[in-house]
Parts: C-alpha cells; sequence; structure tokens
C-alpha cells in the first residue's frame, strides 16, 4: 500500500489522524442519515410532486439499490486509483444530486438524482473504512477507529428519523437533501488537506461483466416487486423481469467460480459465519427498511401526524439502536457474538410479533418500538466481525465489503416488500379500516424476518461451524 499526502504544517500525526477519522465519520453519517430522513419526507414529496405510492417507493429504493450495485466496484475503483481521489469525487457527486434532488419539478427528475446521490455514496462508506485503516497502522488504535467510525453509521441512522422530520416540517421536504450540501463543502476541502492518498499494492481487476450480472439479478428483481402490484403480477412486463433477474443469477453462479478475481468471491460462502451474517444483514436491513417505510406512512396518512411528530415517534427506536449498538462490543467480548446476535434476534421478533398485533394501539407503543431498536443494534455490529471470524485477511476484507454490500440489498428488498403491500390495495391510505390488512400483512412479514434472523443465527454459529474457513 503506498501512502502520500499534502504536507500540513505543525499538525502532530495523532492530530491529523483525529482529523481523518472525524472527516471519514461526517460523510459516513451524511450518507447514512440519507435514506431514513428522506423516508419521512416521502408524504410530503408526494403531495409536493404529486407521485404516487410506486413513485415514493423509488425515491427510497433508488439510493441503496444503486448502492449495493456499486459498493464494491467503487472499493476496487479506489484501490486502483487513489481512495482520497475516489472520496473526493464522492463527496463531489452527493452533494451536486442532493442539490438537483431539492429542486426536483417531478419524481422522474428526484428518482434520477437519488441515483446519482448513490453513486457518489457508494464512494464515500468503504472508501472511508479503507481510509481509516491506511492512517490508523497501530492494530488497537485501528480497532478503536473503525469502531468509531461504525458508530457513525448508527447515528445517521438514528438521527436521520428526526432530522428529516424536523426540516420537512420548518422549511419543506427539499431541506432534506439541502443538509449534505455544507457537510460536504466542509469535508471536501479538509479531505484534499489532510486526508493521505493511499492506493492498494495489487488492486483488483475491474470485471464489467460480474457489475452487470450483479445489478441485473438486483435491479430486475427490485423492479418487478415494486411495480407488481401497479402493473400486475401476471403481466408479461412483471414475469420478464423475474425471469430476467434469474437468467442474471444462474449466469453469475456459473461464471463468478471461473473468474480469478469474481465481484462476489463463491468460495466465501463455503464459510458457515460469513454466509450467515451475509443473509442474516439482509434480513435485519430489510426489517429495519420496511419498519421505516410502513411507520412514515401510517403515522402521516392514518394519523395525520406531521413529519416532525413522526419523527418524534421514531426516536425511542433510533435512540435504542444508537444504545446497544456500542453496547453489543462489550457483550461480545464477555458473551460472543453468538449471544449477542441471539438475545438481539430474540428482541426483534418479539417486538415485532407484538407489534403485529398492538401497531394500531392509541397512544403509539414507543415502547415496543424502542425493544426492536435495541434489537437491531444488538445485530448491527456483530455481523462483520461473525463474518470474518477465521478468514485470512484478503478475504475478510472482501467479507466486510460483502456484508455492507447485503446490508443495502436488505433495505432496498424490505421497502420494495412493504410498499408492494400497501399498493396492492390502492385505497389503503384512505383510512385505517383499509389500511389495516395490508399492514398487518406487512407487520407478520417484518416478525418472518426476525424470526428467520434468530433461526440463521442459531444455525450459522454453531460451534462446530466457527472453524469452517474456505480454502
Amino acid at each position: 500500500m503506498s501512502i502520500s499526502a499534502p504536507a500540513v504544517p505543525n499538525m502532530p500525526r495523532t492530530n491529523r489522524q483525529a482529523a481523518v477519522l472525524a472527516v471519514c465519520c461526517a460523510a459516513t453519517a451524511m450518507a447514512s442519515m440519507d435514506t431514513a430522513a428522506v423516508t419521512v419526507a416521502l408524504p410530503a414529496i408526494g403531495r409536493g410532486l404529486h407521485g404516487s405510492m410506486s413513485g415514493a417507493q423509488w425515491v427510497v429504493v433508488a439510493y441503496p439499490l444503486t448502492l449495493a450495485c456499486l459498493l464494491t466496484l467503487s472499493s476496487s475503483l479506489a484501490d486502483l486509483i487513489g481512495r482520497r481521489a475516489v472520496f473526493q469525487i464522492g463527496l463531489t457527486i452527493f452533494a451536486m444530486s442532493s442539490l438537483a434532488s431539492s429542486i426536483a419539478p417531478s419524481m422522474g427528475w428526484l428518482i434520477a438524482s437519488r441515483v446519482a446521490q448513490a453513486v457518489g455514496g457508494s464512494m464515500l462508506t468503504p472508501v472511508a473504512m479503507a481510509i481509516i485503516s491506511a492512517v490508523f497502522t497501530d492494530p488497537g488504535q485501528r480497532v478503536r477507529a473503525i469502531g468509531a467510525w461504525s458508530g457513525s453509521i448508527v447515528l445517521g441512522l438514528a438521527a436521520g428519523p428526526l432530522v428529516g422530520g424536523f426540516l420537512v416540517d420548518a422549511v419543506g421536504w427539499p431541506a432534506v437533501f439541502w443538509i449534505n450540501a455544507p457537510i460536504a463543502a466542509v469535508a471536501l476541502p479538509l479531505t484534499r488537506l489532510i486526508v493521505p492518498e493511499s492506493r492498494s499494492k495489487r488492486p483488483p481487476a475491474l470485471d464489467p461483466l460480474d457489475q452487470l450480472l450483479v445489478s441485473g439479478v438486483l435491479g430486475l428483481l427490485v423492479f418487478a416487486i415494486t411495480e407488481g402490484p401497479h402493473r400486475g403480477w401476471a403481466s408479461p412486463v412483471t414475469i420478464g423481469c423475474l425471469a430476467g433477474s434469474v437468467t442474471c443469477l444462474a449466469a453469475l453462479l456459473r461464471y463468478a467460480p471461473r473468474h480469478p478475481h469474481p465481484l462476489i468471491d463463491p468460495r466465501l460462502f463455503r464459510s458457515a459465519p460469513f454466509t450467515g451474517a451475509f443473509v442474516i444483514a439482509i434480513l435485519t436491513s430489510a426489517a429495519m427498511g420496511g419498519f421505516l417505510f410502513l411507520n412514515t406512512f401510517y403515522l402521516q396518512e392514518i394519523r395525520q401526524d406531521s413529519p416532525l411528530a413522526t419523527g418524534l415517534a421514531l426516536t425511542p427506536m433510533a435512540l435504542a439502536m444508537l444504545l446497544f449498538g456500542p453496547m453489543s462490543r462489550r457483550l461480545i467480548a464477555r458473551r460472543g457474538a453468538r449471544r449477542t446476535l441471539t438475545a438481539g434476534a430474540v428482541l426483534a421478533t418479539t417486538a415485532a410479533a407484538t407489534l403485529t398485533a398492538t401497531f394500531n394501539a392509541n397512544p403509539l407503543p414507543l415502547t415496543v418500538y424502542a425493544i426492536f431498536g435495541a434489537g437491531l443494534g444488538l445485530l448491527h455490529t456483530p455481523l462483520t466481525a461473525t463474518a470474518t471470524a477465521g478468514l485470512p485477511p484478503p478475504q475478510a476484507a472482501e467479507a466486510a465489503s460483502l456484508v455492507a454490500m447485503s446490508r443495502q440489498i436488505g433495505q432496498t428488498l424490505g421497502i420494495a416488500l412493504i410498499g408492494s403491500m400497501i399498493a396492492a390495495q390502492p385505497d389503503a391510505l384512505t383510512s385505517s379500516t383499509t389500511f389495516h390488512p395490508p399492514a398487518h400483512l406487512s407487520w407478520l412479514t417484518i416478525t418472518t424476518l426476525c424470526a428467520a434472523t434468530l433461526l440463521i443465527t442459531r444455525i450459522s454459529t454453531a460451534p462446530k461451524r466457527i472453524n469452517t474457513v474456505p480454502d
């Protein structure tokens, strides 16, 4: 790995390291806050741009879907041409596309801007971790720095609903995009000034076909799920997209094992802990994405709460995530990842099952929201450690990247699934009576996702499977 940086007069190494960490954490928190903040703004966006439920889904889904497709590619690009350079490009694209989103005159414009935002976002989160790993050479300091950086992801997710609700109420929905510009405007020159350039000594080869197949699997599947209720599940477009997704998956499974440096290394899936963590990340992120999407429309369209009141109602869940995320590190040290993940899955499943029966209670079951958030907080942090358990360093880095990718896949699928259930009943948002059937089905789906997380946790973290390492 080669590292070079512009000279920063009179700045000790420890101060520069702290400054680099601060820049990376700020950019990562900005990117992770985006989807949660925009989700709370969806009803206002729909009214302002005269959008449909399908349009609302695409406004949110376009970001994590694009991010999932490009995370690994952007990380490889940074290893090839330089991490600081790619990070700066990402900040610029993210800021400019955020401003473009804020002036969108139509849903189509906004969705396209959200795709561009995700292109920039894909150059922030994985590249930030690589920069931190390059700057913090001492193993102990590196662990603490990555822990702080991981906390910034949870902080962004937790702050998103409240920040989004406040901005929509105080200014209007464009403000949820304006907030990104000043953060990027400060981070961009600081990146140039203090972040050292670094790149991999053995950068992976970029493979366009592999990237195209992964994008085809995800994009066609999500399009079918999102548009199925509107176009008809038996329509040629829906069936064609599902068939195309399966075809791309089959081609990927045939192509990847034959490629020396595939985008997704199939050998990693021989490791039970990695496979379990990959699936758990998809399931838990789907549950969280579905939770935020469902509650946003329930609180604002059915209960007629304001965006700020919606953000406040979701705050107990967010604060519990923020509290139990760091707590999970101590639990892992004392009890191990298996028990920590199991506790998180039990809490999330219990809360989701309770909300299936009580989601329309008055007052809102905010304590149950908090229990759900606590479960997700316990599940979030141990996944990367579980995925990389027993793997050699090169494969461990790739495994961590794929877990980040799987989180975006899960969020995309969760929003698409819950949105399609609401959209399947055209008058669902007109009254609490018509909203109840799709909402009940949605909560059952979220409960099933959490229960599946518990099952996969117990299977994949069994002691006899921990030592399974791919060749």
